[in-house]
């Protein structure tokens, strides 16, 4: 057999074997919860050996750290929604969109932003992940705002990335509060109010 075509196998092989480790381990923390799983019960999940599970990852909370990238790149497709209001009405409805958007995928991804939470509590790899992400998100919000500024719809005198931290932190609260299921009113309510308090502060 020509041995491109034994590299491609092999290839696919392992692929699917990252997939398998990766769908058990899901299952396995939402069961057990994070500090609970152990590595032995994802690879007996996934039905996997030992030594093969390690070439793909060194832990669990290496597995995990992939899981939360998937999830988060979805809420990062809200963060990127194109954002060129050419009006305070029409910035106040893209954010009410991508607020709303943003807590109601919290809400849809409850059960894994369950075990995120548990996890960035203890594991110091994981706590760091979640500074990462949080950054990438404000840096994002920072260049929305600074746009708007640029046109003349947002306030000058207000340092962008110290505005975006306080409206990532605003959401980051709801959606902890989202996922623990202590909110108090709508996902809907929550946007429209949050977004309000944001834009009347930020927008002329």
């Amino acid at each position: 057999m020509d041995s491109s075509k034994v590299a491609d196998k092999r290839h696919m092989r392992s692929i699917m074997t990252r997939q398998k480790l990766l769908q058990a381990a899901k299952e396995v923390f939402i069961e057990e919860g994070f500090q609970k799983a152990t590595i032995t019960q994802i690879i007996k999940k996934a039905n996997v050996g030992y030594g093969t599970a390690y070439v793909h990852f060194g832990g669990k909370d290496e597995i995990l750290i992939v899981l939360m990238e998937d999830v988060m790149e979805q809420f990062y497709q809200i963060a990127e929604m194109p954002f060129f209001p050419t009006s305070k009405e029409e910035a106040q409805q893209i954010i009410k969109k991508q607020a709303y958007s943003f807590l109601k995928m919290a809400e849809a991804e409850r059960s894994m932003m369950q075990v995120f939470e548990q996890a960035i509590g203890v594991s110091p790899v994981v706590s760091a992940k979640w500074k990462e992400i949080r950054e990438k998100f404000i840096q994002r919000i920072s260049q929305d705002i600074a746009y708007s500024q640029k046109k003349g719809l947002a306030k000058t005198q207000l340092n962008p990335e110290l505005v975006a931290r306080g409206w990532f932190f605003t959401n980051e609260m709801y959606l902890w509060e989202i996922v623990r299921n202590e909110h108090k009113a709508s996902v809907e309510d929550i946007a429209q109010t949050i977004t309000a308090v944001y834009t009347t502060g930020l927008y002329l």
